[in-house]
């Protein structure tokens, strides 16, 4: 059972609701007691691994924080290793690809024959639908072609992105074989998650905004547009989020994503104009001022539902994830604030 008439999917389609939801991108983290004590005993990959334990950690974080909506716990690399290029964790370092992409023949070899293993996942996603039932919707979740290519060349996490653009420029051809690899793979797996009860799909492209305009166009916009293309046939809407990505919003909105994230570097009503004020937002705190104290916290909430302005379609979340260290009282406040406030102001 799930939840396609909740508060949360209906502002993802943009229709009048009560109040404004809200849920927070790594709402089940490392800032959690309940989480820190799971993860002495667990290493992240086999939280996500064994269904039972992702679903545990999915659901306590949604009923803890009392948001509406809950996000399964998986990683945006998980799709990577049925691909056949293997990845770690290093302390404090985050993740590790073992044998970056460099060459054609790197790209020609990936497998996408084995999207099926990720089953793991869809089946935490039936956990947690049949947890909630119709209470609380479920947000599946996979990373964009380009933000999935950038990790598999440069190896990891970057700030130039020099390894991925030198591929992008001098190599377009096999840029557009990895891509369609991805896109290939990332759908099937999605569109598992939703048959398993996912309400909505939030394709992350974290690291898209290191992107000019017209490199977006070109060398990620097409690929994205055919990634919602296939999702959109699930009937699920989605949500489409990415860092740094102020100059590239109209874009974003041609893939066709009901709703765009923004991120904190933008007002949400200049924003939402840039997008033409059509189709749903979500967003758009600064992760860090969850470490503010409550009187500039509130503050900040209210003037984003203020510029919000009680028209249909807005999420209430953050610009980007929750960070660790976080103080959870800070999180479940807020969360009471924004049910509160947004009703009251309707």
């Amino acid at each position: 059972m799930s939840s396609p008439e909740s508060r949360f999917v209906r502002a993802c389609k943009a229709q009048p609701v009560d109040r404004t939801p809200i849920w927070f991108m790594r709402q089940a983290g490392r800032y959690m007691p309940q989480y820190r004590a799971i993860r002495k005993q667990y290493s992240l990959i086999e939280i996500c691994k064994q269904p039972k334990l992702a679903a545990e950690v999915t659901i306590t974080a949604a009923e803890e924080l009392g948001v509406d909506a809950a996000i399964i716990f998986a990683d945006l690399l998980l799709p990577l290793e049925v691909m056949g290029l293997p990845f770690h964790f290093s302390a404090g370092e985050g993740p590790v690809i073992e044998k970056p992409l460099r060459e054609k023949d790197d790209v020609v070899r990936l497998r996408i024959d084995r999207a099926a293993d990720l089953g793991y996942v869809s089946e935490a996603v039936r956990l947690v639908a049949k947890h909630f039932g119709s209470r609380l919707p479920v947000i599946g979740f996979c990373g964009a072609p380009f933000t999935l290519a950038s990790y598999m060349i440069e190896g990891g996490g970057s700030r130039k992105y020099i390894n991925t653009k030198k591929l992008m420029y001098s190599s377009p051809e096999t840029w557009d074989i990895l891509m369609r690899k991805l896109v290939s793979v990332v759908s099937e797996y999605a569109v598992e998650q939703v048959r398993a009860g996912a309400d909505t799909i939030q394709i992350f492209d974290s690291w898209v905004g290191c992107l000019s305009v017209e490199d977006y166009r070109q060398y990620a916009l097409p690929r994205t547009t055919e990634l919602v293309k296939t999702l959109h046939k699930t009937g699920v809407p989605i949500i489409y989020f990415a860092t740094d990505s102020a100059t590239l919003l109209p874009s974003m909105k041609q893939t066709g994503a009901e709703v765009i994230g923004l991120d904190w570097r933008i007002p949400l009503d200049e924003g939402w104009r840039s997008l033409g004020c059509n189709g749903a937002v979500q967003g758009n705190l600064d992760p860090v001022l969850l470490f503010a104290d409550w009187k500039e916290l509130k503050a900040r909430a209210a003037d984003i539902l203020k510029r919000a302005g009680g028209r249909p379609g807005h999420i209430f979340n953050l610009g980007h994830g929750i960070l660790p260290e976080t103080p959870v009282e800070n999180v479940r406040a807020l969360t009471r604030f924004v049910q509160e406030h947004s009703g009251s102001t309707r």
